[in-house]
């Protein structure tokens, strides 16, 4: 794992293009907030209240809040500090809505902030999550402590077509009305040939009417089909104007595209207070190397004497 400061060692990486030119008008944002579906990981009882400095924990496409179960409880323990695992709208338990970008998204988190009377709170989010922590972070920065981004970047990139091949393969899933995860899972294996991002994505399955035991999957997969090109935007294109100034942390995978280096001059634009930590893993850090992941943030949110 290696620590850099606003600024990294070189390593070769498929280029992705930021454009910069325009900033986003906020005027266009209107939309109706949703109240998120969240886990509630308790610190030890040390008297703090819950409003007290949470931690804000988001997944990213095609995930839902128990992806992050064990490291958040993990992190309530030991920095003693209430997490609230959310469901991004279109995901788990919280509802659907035909509208899926970053802006909403983070709309949606800011309403759960304010629902829940939270301060002082750090946000942490993995892809999709984290750039929806990040438009969060620069819309509205009153509301947000410090920020952790896993694996993206604020740019525009495009998400690429193994995302697009999911939806296929998951559509065919609901069309074939199959009562056994093996079945779903055989579909699935022509789609994507790694088990561990298979029984990642059969996760949104479940079993709507149990008298016929059709497995259906939870998520929108129609909405999320035509979301795929927002999802690979970023909302803020000009540092220049919109700037987060309090302390944030961006993870990235070794082994992973979504954050090479020509684009750490950038974070460095929208977020000068930025630290980034290196860890030999691809896209899924967080499930490849938990404790390496746990030590980093640990260590960032842990208070300096």
């Amino acid at each position: 794992m290696n620590l850099i400061s606003n600024m990294a060692t070189r390593r070769m990486v498929s280029p992705l293009r930021a454009v910069i030119s325009r900033s986003y008008s906020s005027t266009a944002a209107a939309h109706s907030r949703l109240q998120l579906a969240y886990d509630h990981h308790e610190p030890p009882k040390d008297g703090r209240h819950k409003q007290d400095a949470p931690i804000i924990f988001m997944h990213g496409l095609f995930g839902s809040k128990k992806n992050n179960r064990s490291v958040s409880r993990v992190l309530a323990r030991d920095l003693k500090r209430h997490v609230y695992t959310v469901d991004l709208r279109n995901h788990g338990e919280s509802p659907h809505s035909s509208r899926h970008d970053y802006l909403a998204m983070a709309d949606d988190v800011a309403g759960f902030i304010h629902d829940h009377g939270l301060q002082d709170t750090t946000l942490i989010g993995h892809s999709m999550g984290a750039k929806t922590a990040m438009t969060l972070a620069l819309s509205q920065p009153s509301l947000i402590s410090s920020l952790i981004s896993v694996d993206n970047a604020p740019i525009d990139a495009a998400l690429g077509g193994p995302f697009a091949r999911y939806v296929q393969g998951m559509r065919r899933i609901d069309e074939a009305n199959v009562t056994k995860q093996a079945d779903a899972d055989k579909i699935l294996a022509e789609y994507e040939s790694e088990l561990p991002i298979r029984q990642f994505l059969l996760g949104n399955l479940h079993t709507p009417d149990p008298s016929q035991n059709i497995k259906r999957f939870r998520v929108p997969l129609g909405t999320l089909g035509k979301s795929l090109d927002n999802l690979g935007d970023f909302p803020f294109k000009n540092p220049g104007e919109v700037r987060f100034e309090k302390p944030a942390l961006f993870v990235r995978g070794t082994r992973s595209k979504y954050v090479p280096d020509e684009v750490i001059p950038l974070i460095g634009q929208f977020f000068p207070r930025f630290r980034m930590v290196d860890i030999e893993a691809g896209h899924w850090v967080i499930s490849e190397k938990p404790e390496e992941f746990l030590r980093a943030v640990i260590e960032f949110l842990t208070p300096k004497e």
